[in-house]
């Protein structure tokens, strides 16, 4: 799936990635998926994706072809390929900060280089970029791993600072949103508020474990006073990326409370500083690092994660640009993530309703 400009993509051919680093690894493409992320690189919001670029930063494959580097994997291995591309060497990977790689990696799949929404795809610092899938985990649910859930869990629930007995309040109810309600309930807070304006996903909201929702038009701040005795929440998740999402985040908080900023923003938010400034207000945001995949992987073959309820929708490879289509007009499909390609195509019906 090759990007040629704002608003221009194609399913094309191109040529068969090779290697070109020791460190390199060639994964064949069994199951990928496309992230809202796609969607504002498609919209121009990210403008270092150069026109010519294959999108993508998720999968899950089997490794054929390895650098003479590369210790930890081999041909026949099968894989799930991170949304966040680690050298291993640099300062920020050696704190764990994956994402801010400053050895070539960082977030660089379908954003600096070609990604995943291809047959193959070449993955740099393949021994700290993949990671080795067991048998009791699906494609279809491992391909989650790659990106929204440790994006959720980490730069939502543990940068928000999600502790027992908060009142956690996430405002959109996409995947993201959704992601976010499943791993914030972990910590056993008393409450997780859903704010969205599509009916579709509050209800869905609820079925991953919001105790209630509440539309964006509808007076959502009255109802996260009404719960917490005029407080605001602990820990209000932003999980949009607009300028009105981020804005209604700061007036859902209470003094002392903490702002995680997971959603992609391509336009400047206005910061009430005027307004905050006395609140001890705490706002992070933050790129996803993926140290947590191995937990999450666990935890998702232990069956504790709800990866299953996730995937509205299947596809074979060959019809990204469908699957695109589906995905893109999710308040009209229902679409909450769509998987294309490998065993999950044969075990699921195809919906594109």
């Amino acid at each position: 799936m090759v990007f040629h400009g704002p608003g221009q993509s194609a399913w094309e051919d191109v040529p068969d990635p090779a290697v070109k680093e020791p460190t390199d690894a060639i994964v064949r493409v069994d199951s990928v998926t496309i992230c809202g992320t796609d969607l504002h690189i498609l919209k121009g919001d990210v403008p270092e994706v150069r026109p010519g670029t294959v999108l993508g930063h998720e999968c899950v494959g089997e490794i054929v072809e390895v650098g003479s580097d590369v210790r930890t994997v081999r041909p026949g291995d099968r894989v799930l390929v991170s949304c966040i591309t680690a050298c291993g060497r640099c300062r920020y990977c050696r704190e764990g900060m994956y994402g801010q790689c400053r050895g070539g990696g960082g977030w660089i799949l379908g954003h600096l280089i070609d990604g995943t929404q291809a047959e193959y795809v070449r993955v740099p610092y393949a021994d700290l970029s993949v990671y080795p899938l067991p048998g009791t985990v699906s494609s279809k649910d491992a391909v989650l791993l790659a990106d929204i859930f440790p994006t959720s869990y980490e730069v939502g629930v543990l940068n928000g600072k999600v502790r027992p007995g908060d009142t956690v309040a996430v405002v959109g109810a996409g995947p993201i949103g959704l992601a976010a309600i499943a791993t914030a309930r972990l910590f056993a807070p008393e409450r997780i508020i859903a704010i969205d304006l599509a009916p579709a996903r509050l209800e869905a909201a609820r079925r991953f474990g919001a105790d209630a929702v509440a539309d964006v038009h509808e007076a959502p701040r009255q109802l996260v006073t009404d719960l917490t005795d005029g407080l605001g929440a602990d820990v209000v998740i932003e999980a949009v990326g607009v300028p009105d999402t981020f804005e209604l985040c700061t007036r859902l908080v209470r003094p002392g409370g903490h702002v995680a900023n997971v959603g992609v923003h391509g336009k400047p938010a206005t910061l009430h500083l005027e307004d905050l400034w006395i609140k001890n207000v705490t706002i992070t945001t933050g790129l996803v690092d993926t140290y947590s995949t191995p937990t999450l992987l666990r935890m998702a073959a232990a069956g504790r994660l709800p990866t299953e309820q996730m995937v509205t929708h299947t596809f074979p490879l060959e019809r990204m640009e469908e699957a695109y289509d589906v995905f893109g007009r999710a308040s009209e499909t229902g679409a909450l993530k769509v998987v294309l390609g490998g065993e999950q195509h044969d075990q699921l019906a195809v919906r594109t309703d």
